[in-house]
């Protein structure tokens, strides 16, 4: 994991403005605690992904720096060999326009959240989740053995395996973002056991995709998650975009309605039973998701505080026992992003901390019940595709 940096000693002060030069996919500069990092070609061998790490390329860092590495200690010594030097102290320590005093309270609540242990996991909590799942699979290799491969037995199995499932795609999350174990060692082993054996799907490309998503959330070029593969338009920003430049890959002013048809059907009728489950549990995966994040601002890249950037993305959904456990708690997505890992059992104890830190510093953060979030996601997609229609026909 070493290597690639100009191995000094930090002696040399930058200006930011010579830090953001250094922005490229083949020459990358990056600020942690006011230290100045050449990753240009350690960036290869980050352990998330180049591109998560890119992304901040010659800008401040250290937010995400620390949200997404559970032992910092040991992590840094991994930088040494990266430090070229560190910034003028003349210099603020955030760069373009993020605001200094967010940043400074978000530091401080992280703080106090730490000192009250709410990055500390409950075992019982995930054993028993872990079990559930475990019965849940059980029972449906039970109810197709005892009563056999029928319609009903079928019907009945598929609701099983899809609660299974998308309970699993909660649980891959936990592990995914080291937020079960103390050590990433443990938490990788469980993630891809999860991920690979209950879910059938890797976790590197996991890893690869989500990371960016969480690192910089419902911004253009750097979410994959907003890269729709020009099937939808969305936000405020992209529909206009679109209808300018007259592009109509789809009927965009149609997406509210055919954004339900995820599915096809298929002519045979074993086909049709597995695809039903998936069909199930894509909708449950999606709704879920896209409730949090399809409503809220999206847009390019605005270079705002680790707060700001993450409330502008996300907002939660009421809490209550059915939401927590539907949602894998993502009902809680404005905690989960601040701090992705923090274990998901203690979001609601940060909630009202976090809350505050946003009503002093004039920071919204929204909460809707869980029919309202589902709703908003159809009223978005229809909103924007009027957007790309007018702009289409009169721009």
């Amino acid at each position: 994991m070493g290597g690639g940096g100009q191995h000094c000693q930090g002696s040399r002060l930058y200006t930011w403005t010579e830090v953001q030069q250094h922005c490229q996919r083949s020459d990358q500069w990056l600020v942690i605690d006011r230290k100045v990092y050449d990753i240009s070609e350690w960036v290869k061998r980050h352990p998330g992904g180049h591109r998560v790490i890119g992304h901040y390329a010659g800008e401040d860092a250290t937010d995400a720096f620390v949200a997404f590495h559970p032992e910092l200690d040991f992590v840094r010594k991994f930088l040494k060999p990266l430090l070229i030097g560190e910034l003028d102290p003349s210099e603020p320590c955030q760069d373009h326009q993020k605001n200094a005093a967010v940043t400074k309270d978000f530091r401080a609540l992280r703080e106090v959240l730490e000192r009250e242990g709410l990055f500390r996991t409950s075992p019982l909590f995930f054993c028993l989740y872990l079990g559930h799942l475990l019965v849940l699979e059980m029972l449906a290799l039970l109810v197709l053995w005892h009563w056999g491969t029928g319609w009903i037995p079928t019907l009945l199995c598929a609701v099983i395996l899809t609660t299974s499932q998308a309970q699993a795609g909660w649980l891959q999350h936990d592990f995914g973002h080291l937020s079960v174990f103390r050590k990433s060692f443990w938490n990788h082993l469980l993630h891809k056991f999860v991920i690979g054996h209950l879910k059938g799907a890797s976790a590197s490309w996991w890893n690869h995709l989500h990371f960016q998503h969480h690192a910089k959330p419902n911004i253009f070029g750097k979410d994959p998650d907003v890269n729709t593969q020009h099937a939808f338009v969305i936000g405020s920003i992209q529909p206009i975009e679109y209808g300018i430049k007259k592009l109509k890959y789809l009927p965009y002013n149609h997406q509210h309605q055919y954004f339900f048809l995820s599915e096809h059907l298929f002519p045979h009728a074993y086909f049709r039973r597995v695809y039903f489950l998936e069909f199930l549990e894509s909708h449950w995966f999606v709704w879920v998701t896209q409730m949090n994040h399809i409503p809220m601002e999206i847009d390019h890249e605005k270079h705002q505080d680790w707060l700001t950037m993450q409330l502008s993305a996300t907002c939660n959904i009421e809490q209550s026992f059915f939401n927590d456990w539907f949602s894998g708690h993502l009902n809680f997505q404005i905690e989960h992003h601040l701090f992705p890992t923090m274990p998901r059992h203690n979001y609601w104890k940060a909630a009202p901390m976090v809350r505050a830190l946003c009503e002093k510093h004039g920071v919204r953060y929204q909460v809707k019940s869980l029919w309202q979030g589902f709703t908003d996601i159809v009223g978005s997609l229809k909103k924007s595709g009027d957007l790309w229609l007018d702009a289409y026909l009169h721009k």
